[in-house]
């Protein structure tokens, strides 16, 4: 059978599609000798897809969408416009099944579809129904009863039972499928992934909803093998994928000897999302020695109350903790914060600026405004209480979702301009002034620098720019 997957997502600074370089993996274990299309790298999207489908007949398609939007309020930049289009072209010269997955696309499927107009798609471990999707249609029998497998009956989608696999079943990832070199070159790092899935209960957060709340997690073995081929590419700087990579801390801990034990961390350096707890002194420590140069920690808040309300787990004095357990290893330290969300103030935003101010991170990014996305807490908590103001975007016209706490609504930038105060430190995006972007996409100032050799995580080049 003949077997095309294609890559949708043309933001740059590039990042390579690690999840459906997985699916490759998996196909071919399987037998399957499936063909790429990066649309990443092609100028004229629709000449590119006649010119690959003009090549021969293909059977099924599958596509990854990685980002439904930017997820940043000042800009609300929708892709599934553009993934629509691809769809479309693709239709037009071809018969194959059309097979939508990917993160992005996990997060909210019957949406997606409806928007993108694809025949079905995968939710979660596309490395296991795939194959399985591709064995039907070469047995020529019924597919659409299998597990996280969408489709549709009349206009309804029918989302079949979920099924999460081990990890431990997976190939080896060789990740040699895409020009993994050339997204090092262009793009500046690699990602790589250890686990899988996250128990937290974060109101916001759209992981468990995409990957499940169960932790599953891969062998350190295999994720060193991984490690190894990108090395062995060329590739010296990575990122990991996880929701958190500390959680297990133990399976963190696991992976971290087994780089030391491998001899890779003099060879590469790495970057993390971590979550604030649990992180001890002992893992900060391994982590160093493994080569990691910096952690990401999406803390969220400096202010107790709001922790409690977003549904984080830690306090204000874990995020001094970390950041001092980072300061004496030498790790580098980004904290993510979150504003605007229900019950935030002038106070809780004080609050949390001066903390961060206090301990001192390297750097500290800020989120204004929710991204609400169906199935969170946030999204139940909005429906249960029939919350309207604050609300901003309409899905019906393909407009991502923001909330912000309408007592701050008005003030929020002004605020934040007025407590940073120049603080070089920080990163956000105003909506009203272009100076100071904490948006990734098209970000020309970190385009530059890793085109004239900067590479590791973007948090850290852009600090290292300003």
């Amino acid at each position: 059978m003949n077997i095309v997957l294609i890559n949708t997502n043309r933001i740059k600074p590039p990042i390579g599609p690690v999840g459906l370089e997985y699916v490759a993996e998996a196909l071919h274990r399987e037998g399957h000798t499936p063909e790429i299309l990066d649309l990443c790298w092609e100028e004229d999207v629709e000449s590119a897809i006649q010119r690959f489908f003009s090549r021969g007949d293909y059977s099924l398609v599958g596509l990854t969408i990685r980002n439904t939007d930017d997820c940043v309020y000042g800009s609300k930049q929708s892709f599934l416009e553009e993934h629509a289009e691809i769809v479309t072209f693709i239709h037009r010269v071809s018969d194959a099944l059309l097979v939508l997955g990917g993160v992005g696309f996990s997060v909210m499927p019957e949406f997606v579809l409806d928007k993108v107009r694809a025949d079905t798609g995968i939710w979660g471990d596309g490395e296991f129904t795939f194959p399985r999707l591709a064995a039907c249609l070469d047995r020529n029998e019924d597919w659409r009863g299998l597990p996280n497998l969408l489709h549709k009956e009349g206009k309804q989608w029918i989302q079949n039972r979920i099924y999460t696999s081990s990890l431990k079943d997976l190939p080896h990832m060789h990740r040699g499928w895409f020009d993994n070199r050339r997204y090092y070159d262009e793009g500046g790092q690699a990602g790589f992934e250890s686990k899988r899935g996250c128990p937290g209960n974060c109101i916001y957060c759209a992981d468990p909803v995409a990957k499940g709340r169960d932790v599953r997690l891969r062998p350190p073995s295999a994720v060193v093998c991984e490690l190894r081929s990108l090395v062995q590419k060329g590739i010296f700087h990575l990122h990991t994928c996880d929701s958190e990579f500390n959680i297990v801390e133990e399976h963190a801990v696991s992976v971290c000897e087994e780089i030391i034990r491998e001899n890779l961390s003099e060879r590469m350096q790495w970057y993390a999302y971590c979550s604030p707890v649990p992180f001890s002194p002992r893992l900060a420590r391994l982590m160093h020695r493994a080569g990691c140069v910096g952690i990401n920690f999406g803390t969220d808040s400096g202010d107790e109350q709001m922790l409690k309300r977003l549904g984080r787990n830690h306090t204000t004095h874990d995020i001094s903790q970390i950041v001092r357990y980072c300061r004496e290893e030498g790790i580098t330290v980004m904290i993510d914060l979150l504003l605007g969300s229900p019950g935030e103030s002038e106070e809780s935003i004080r609050c949390t600026i001066e903390l961060m101010k206090r301990i001192q991170p390297d750097c500290v990014g800020i989120s204004a405004g929710v991204r609400v996305y169906p199935g969170t807490g946030i999204s139940a908590m909005i429906a249960e209480r029939g919350l309207k103001d604050g609300i901003v975007g309409d899905p019906g016209h393909g407009q991502p979702v923001f909330f912000i706490e309408p007592q701050v609504t008005k003030d929020l930038f002004e605020l934040l301009e007025r407590f940073i105060d120049e603080d070089r430190r920080f990163f956000f995006l105003n909506p009203f002034k272009s100076k100071a972007s904490y948006n990734y996409n098209a970000n020309q100032k970190l385009i530059d620098a890793i085109r004239s050799g900067s590479r590791g995580a973007y948090w850290d080049i852009l600090r290292k720019s300003y």
